[in-house]
């Protein structure tokens, strides 16, 4: 298994300490990752930045810290619930596209994408054909940079792990696998053990965080009582610290076959502040978690 930190750990967007992605490259090697994870989108990797300088500057900057790019994460959401006009799937097929070939210079194997979210007043049926459809054209451009299309257990379309195995099934490409998480399967009531056990020959990376759950009560004056609300607060605490049972994860994982790219990443707020130092023991953490249970 390979360790990888994942950008979006330290790109801001939570109030955190952010670094661009040179200062990032640089801090994965220092805390002792093998890879990173750079997320597609400012201020790490942005098509729209990417120009032959900022790529060549990334790839002499992996080089010297002698640390891999091994995926890179876009943000994708196929559904097409947009204006009939608005060419919005061709928009995203081609941000995907373009994220492989930056990957393809910089030698990155992955790209991670996202299904779709539901839409009230919109079929879900229709939604999943969208997603069946892009994924399967997005794949066959993909191949022809050499990139494997990981596909998270994230949106709402394919989240459960029974219906992330029928969309790879409908979507039919050799390149299209799964970047399976521990978190979503957990929050929602699967069996980690068994998921993880089913999933792994289909996966090619796993985006690993540990959160705590915190029940939520509104209180209700009329009846000097409290009525419970849900869904629960989660809060992202120490890989290891949280609710989420990783061992059974990735012994799942492992017996199924998985050899793959672990990333982690702070995608949330973290308990002790947004301030480096308590960033780099969160890194630090996982990196001990992973070489003391999962290595």
């Amino acid at each position: 298994m390979k360790l990888s930190l994942f950008s979006v750990s330290y790109a801001g967007y939570w109030g955190q300490h952010s670094l661009d992605v040179l200062e990032f490259i640089a801090k994965a090697a220092e805390l002792g990752y093998d890879a990173v994870m750079l997320a597609g989108k400012r201020p790490h990797l942005s098509p729209l930045d990417a120009t032959d300088e900022q790529v060549s500057n990334i790839r002499q900057s992996l080089d010297q810290n002698k640390i891999q790019c091994a995926v890179i994460a876009g943000y994708t959401d196929l559904g097409g619930n947009v204006a009939a006009e608005v060419p919005y799937l061709e928009m995203q097929i081609a941000y995907v596209e373009s994220l492989c070939r930056i990957g393809a210079e910089l030698g990155t194997g992955v790209v991670r994408i996202f299904t779709a979210y539901e839409v009230d007043g919109v079929s879900p049926h229709a939604t999943w054909k969208h997603v069946v459809k892009s994924l399967q054209e997005i794949c066959e451009r993909a191949e022809s940079y050499g990139v494997t299309i990981a596909v998270q257990n994230h949106h709402d379309i394919g989240v459960h792990s029974d219906a992330l195995l029928e969309l790879l099934h409908d979507v039919d490409r050799p390149n299209c696998k799964f970047g399976f998480d521990a978190w979503s399967p957990a929050l929602r009531g699967e069996d980690l053990y068994e998921a993880a056990l089913k999933m792994a020959p289909h996966t090619a990376i796993t985006t690993n965080a540990d959160y705590l759950r915190l029940p939520r009560f509104r209180y209700v004056p009329e009846v000097i009582n409290y009525e419970r609300v849900t869904p629960d607060l989660v809060k992202a605490v120490k890989f290891g610290d949280g609710f989420i049972d990783y061992p059974s994860f990735f012994r799942g994982l492992r017996e199924g076959g998985f050899d793959g790219i672990a990333n982690y990443e702070m995608c949330s707020p973290i308990r002790g502040g947004g301030d480096i130092q308590n960033l780099d023991e969160y890194s630090a953490q996982y990196l001990h978690w992973m070489n003391e249970h999962a290595l």
